[in-house]
């Protein structure tokens, strides 16, 4: 008997001590994102794009001191984005309704981010308005090794001139050590009513399939992460027939991408509102390889994905009470700071 209770005694602490060796591995994270900064322009007319219709642009107000208070709540929220978790910005994050590379390093050289040292992959797109996607990282964390813009080609409008969107932004460079394929998107908007317009998002769908695709030839195995503000929902036909996005990890199979942005638009949750609607246009979707299906984080893994909204960037009164808090509004700058909230993953391993 004595026996049987020194035996079971020592399965015991045997077992103890395993998982206070599991509890104690130290894991290292990194915060990846996105942002739409809504209309960051600068003040400069640029007579090649049609950029006097900014919101800036048509400002009553001092437009210098608006750039600068825009600047520096963009750079405010970035700088926060993760922050809990990490102790510092975004490794990496896609950003959207940029005007130029002028705009992107005024916004890295503001005081709430020049400390991390961000560089940036940017190139112009041919949107008519001017507006483009970019990457910004921190140097220390993340060293791209290639990047390339692919046009979005739309059909010609009714009088036959040719539309132009922005384009998307592939950015391939290693996260520490790891290889990953980073893909920024802004798909076109809905002007002209949800199913009129959805072929074009869903061209930019079948370009994204092709970008992936072009990866996965070279590694099926490749890290893809593909972002941005798609102007469509996780349930609409541009993810769910066209980019074939799933919503459950246990449907996902080697080469799908998986959508976590999915269980939070049937939860009810947005990145935004317009006209009494809300929507989840803004996501962040991974490969099969980032995620964490066996629960091993030897190499990196997305953790946990979120909308980034704390009270301060939501309208507190009025119509659009909670709302995101918008810079613009009427021709004035409300003080505010982007009319879409920012998403994040968190990706993690265990420190060697």
């Amino acid at each position: 008997m004595n026996k049987i209770k020194i035996l079971i005694a020592t399965l015991c602490f045997l077992a103890l001590n395993s998982n206070a060796q599991n509890n104690s591995k130290e894991y290292q994270i990194r915060t990846i994102a996105f942002y739409n900064l809504e209309n960051l322009f600068d003040t400069v007319n640029d007579p090649n794009v049609y950029d006097e219709a900014s919101p800036i642009m048509e400002s009553k107000g001092d437009t210098a001191k608006i750039y600068i208070q825009k600047l520096d709540n963009m750079a405010r929220v970035i700088a926060q984005i993760g922050n809990k978790k990490t102790h510092t910005a975004p490794a990496i994050i896609g950003v959207s309704e940029i005007e130029n590379l002028r705009v992107l390093e005024d916004l890295v050289a503001n005081e709430h981010l020049k400390k991390f040292n961000y560089g940036i992959v940017h190139y112009d797109s041919p949107d008519f308005r001017g507006i483009d996607v970019a990457l910004l990282y921190q140097k220390r964390y993340f060293k791209p090794v290639h990047s390339k813009n692919y046009e979005l080609k739309l059909a010609n409008n009714k009088e036959g001139k040719k539309q132009t969107t922005r384009d998307q932004l592939l950015v391939s460079g290693y996260l520490d050590d790891e290889l990953i394929h980073i893909i920024v998107n802004h798909w076109p908007s809905r002007r002209g009513g949800e199913k009129k317009s959805s072929i074009r998002r869903e061209k930019g769908a079948a370009l994204n399939v092709q970008i992936i695709k072009e990866i996965q030839e070279e590694n099926p195995k490749a890290k893809i992460i593909t972002m941005g503000d798609f102007n469509d929902d996780p349930t609409n036909n541009s993810f769910k027939k066209v980019l074939k996005a799933k919503g459950k990890k246990s449907e996902v199979k080697l080469g799908d991408m998986y959508n976590p942005m999915e269980n939070m638009h049937a939860r009810g949750l947005n990145t935004l509102g317009y006209r009494d609607n809300i929507n989840l246009f803004d996501q962040i979707l991974i490969s099969s390889t980032l995620l964490d299906t066996d629960k091993k984080f030897k190499d990196y893994k997305m953790f946990k994905a979120n909308i980034y909204n704390p009270r301060f960037l939501i309208n507190k009164k009025g119509r659009y009470k909670g709302y995101p808090y918008r810079s613009f509004s009427y021709g004035n700058f409300t003080g505010g700071y982007s009319d879409h909230f920012p998403v994040y993953i968190y990706v993690i391993k265990e420190k060697s």
